[in-house]
């Protein structure tokens, strides 16, 4: 079992780099198998999630090579076939491949994913997404069925709910379905456009990435190409909260500050010192910070990933506040564990309340999902004494290196493996 031991209280100076997003690689892997030939992706972060993917891409006798955050994937000798348990449950981005079995071989068998537990990602505008484009759906035990008796055909599709995911999923679906295909309320997250401009190198023809309309005119077939990952705005959000809270100097590189504006809009609202530079953010320390009100909403809105980070630093405030998400409102599990610290946060139906500023001392944490691991680490490097924290597989799904770069600017965390 691996740990994470933080003793807190050190100040923070120095530079770190932004990986490419995780939530863009994870969906531009499985994109790739749609190309007949290969694609070479650069910027890929080195986490748990995209060997897993790599993974499964190898059970589809797909050839990869992953080093120096660049991943090579041939397809040319992909085959079809069923993946009802396995590597393929573990992980929640995995349903991509969904979207792009259909595409490619008109059909797929597929165990619905995992990945973190932060309450129900139901997958029925994905479902929904393929039954317009024709596809028969047969969902039995958790095993999603999926066939194309008369192939893939363009249609309209309404999202009920703005979903990343099955906007993904539809996409995938449709870029080589006969016709046009027009899906609306889509999801106009950063991570779509660049899977978006993935596919239409490959030599899709799609439109409107970024808006709530994408217009699809289905092609027969798609090439390989190159292609550099957008920076993760998640994980440049979640060290830029960690800077505020404990930097003397810390600057950020390898951000898109467009990605993350309300981000930093409510960072100002706080009263925090940054100047950003065209694909930085520099931190200075700041003493004295207001407490704000936070509602997650869909992109360009408050990011729900960022909710938990977020959370953390907030602690440092002044003031009462309170946390909406309205995208995961099950997305609490950190509450309990920041109490035990010394926080002073109770849970108020769908309403996060909190009072600031509190002195936090080191505790025996949990971390329950990616982003509550996240936001106990900056915690951890918040509060006096020593902090261990326990489920950190979670942790590692979604930042490369993360005890290194934290390392490099002065904190004292390591990690450590205990047998069970």
């Amino acid at each position: 079992m691996k740990k994470l031991i933080i003793r807190g209280g050190n100040p923070l100076n120095g530079e770190i780099t932004i990986n490419g997003a995780k939530n863009s690689t994870v969906a531009l892997i499985p994109a790739a198998i749609l190309a007949d030939s290969e694609v070479v992706l650069e910027g890929v972060p080195d986490i748990q999630d995209v060997h897993s993917l790599i993974e499964i891409l190898n059970d589809f006798h797909v050839k990869t090579e992953f080093k120096d955050n660049v991943l090579r994937i041939d397809p040319t000798e992909i085959q079809s076939i069923p993946m009802p348990t396995g590597k393929i449950q573990s992980l929640r981005a995995s349903y991509y491949f969904m979207g792009s079995l259909l595409s490619k071989f008109g059909e797929g068998v597929i165990g619905l994913p995992g990945g973190c537990v932060i309450g129900p990602r139901p997958i029925d505008q994905h479902l929904k997404a393929f039954r317009s484009l024709g596809a028969q759906v047969d969902d039995q035990y958790g095993v999603i069925t999926l066939t194309s008796p008369n192939g893939l055909k363009g249609n309209r599709i309404y999202m009920d709910v703005v979903s990343v995911g099955a906007t993904i999923n539809a996409i995938l679906a449709a870029v080589k379905a006969e016709g046009k295909t027009i899906i609306e309320n889509a999801a106009r997250e950063p991570e779509i456009i660049d899977v978006v401009t993935l596919l239409n190198k490959m030599g899709a023809n799609i439109r409107g990435a970024g808006t709530n309309v994408i217009r699809i005119e289905g092609v027969k077939e798609l090439t390989g190409t190159n292609h550099t990952i957008i920076p993760d705005r998640i994980e440049a959000g979640t060290y830029i909260s960690l800077a505020v809270a404990m930097g003397e100097k810390v600057r950020i590189n390898n951000v898109i500050y467009e990605h993350i504006e309300s981000f930093i809009a409510k960072l100002d609202e706080m009263g925090a010192r940054m100047t950003i530079g065209e694909d930085s953010i520099d931190i200075e320390r700041t003493d004295e910070l207001n407490m704000v009100n936070i509602k997650t909403l869909p992109y360009p809105g408050f990011a729900t990933d960022l909710q938990q980070p977020l959370t953390a630093l907030l602690l440092k405030t002044r003031g009462e506040g309170t946390i909406m998400d309205t995208i995961y409102p099950q997305r609490v599990k950190h509450i309990p564990e920041l109490n035990r610290m010394g926080a002073d946060i109770r849970v108020d139906g769908d309403i996060i309340r909190l009072k600031g500023p509190c002195k936090l001392t080191g505790a025996p944490v949990v971390a329950s999902d990616l982003r509550a691991g996240a936001c106990l680490v900056i915690a951890g490097l918040m509060a006096e004494g020593e902090t261990v924290i326990t489920g950190v597989d979670h942790i590692l799904r979604g930042y490369a290196h993360i005890v290194d770069k934290l390392k490099a600017i002065g904190a004292d965390i390591e990690m450590i493996e205990e047998d069970e």
